[in-house]
């Protein structure tokens, strides 16, 4: 009988561990303080977004660095796209109205365009001449779509979410909406899908399909070293001090945060094999 088992090498098998799985969650991510304000978790990932662009089209000729840099874009905009698309768009139409359902139509379209032009550069490596023009051309379009959403659409819903009467509850707030955003992008697929659509109720059923064969391939995919795990993201490891491991520290001082594309620390050590000696 034909087993998977067969075929799959051992370095395959410790890629996809769940420990090594659940790195790949939040070892991306850059701030380690929590957004107060919608507008200020949206704008925080479209600096890094900028960042991210600039190392890749300054870096020209340094394959390896572009690469690592060109799959940290498409992992941030990918989450950001989806997550605002779920949350943020929804709720320009339930507090802005009929002004905040043509922000939302319009930006939707926008991500359209955008996630049409990033699954052509995520299929890219930075030896590939479309590699950089790919970029340049997804940055154009996404450059106009940041300027209008920083200058006119987060405002418009700041001052409508700040104008809501208190109820007893919190959920209404621009500080509710910043924690399910980035709560959201946890969970969301890293990969563009434009044949989703922008449709928060279909996007979210094709998510749940896409998102756990996205995190596996992020598996395989090289990452920029200095981008680490925000402070208290290792709280669900299955081994180490949570002290430590907040810290970036694993329970033998190595640097956990410095990680290869296998949940692998600098050492070369998988963190499963130290939970497996306290077992």
């Amino acid at each position: 009988m034909f087993s998977a088992r067969a075929v799959i090498t051992p370095a395959m098998r410790g890629a996809v561990r769940p420990q090594a799985i659940r790195f790949t969650i939040g070892s991306r991510l850059e701030s380690t303080r929590a957004p107060a304000t919608i507008s200020e978790a949206i704008t925080r990932d479209h600096r890094d977004l900028r960042r991210y662009y600039n190392e890749i089209v300054n870096n020209k000729g340094d394959f390896d660095h572009q690469d690592r840099y060109g799959n940290q874009f498409r992992w941030q905009l990918a989450r950001h796209s989806v997550a605002e698309e779920l949350l943020v768009y929804p709720a320009f139409e339930k507090y802005l109205l009929d002004v905040g359902k043509a922000q939302a139509d319009r930006d939707r379209d926008q991500h359209h365009k955008i996630k049409v032009l990033l699954k052509d550069f995520q299929d890219l490596n930075a030896a590939d001449d479309a590699f950089v023009p790919k970029l340049e051309e997804i940055w154009t379009e996404l450059e106009h779509h940041i300027d209008e959403e920083e200058s006119k659409d987060l405002p418009n819903l700041e001052r409508a979410l700040n104008a809501r009467p208190i109820r007893g509850s919190s959920d209404g707030s621009t500080e509710a909406l910043a924690r399910k955003f980035e709560r959201t992008k946890m969970f969301v697929p890293s990969r563009s899908h434009p044949a989703a659509g922008e449709n928060p109720y279909f996007e979210s059923a094709v998510g749940m399909l896409a998102a756990p064969i996205d995190r596996i391939a992020d598996l395989f995919h090289k990452f920029p070293d200095d981008i680490t795990a925000p402070k208290g993201s290792w709280d669900y490891a299955a081994d180490g001090d949570v002290n430590d491991r907040a810290k970036g520290r694993g329970v033998d001082g190595r640097d956990v945060n410095r990680r290869d594309a296998y949940g692998r620390d600098e050492g070369g050590r998988d963190d499963s094999a130290v939970g497996k000696d306290r077992i």
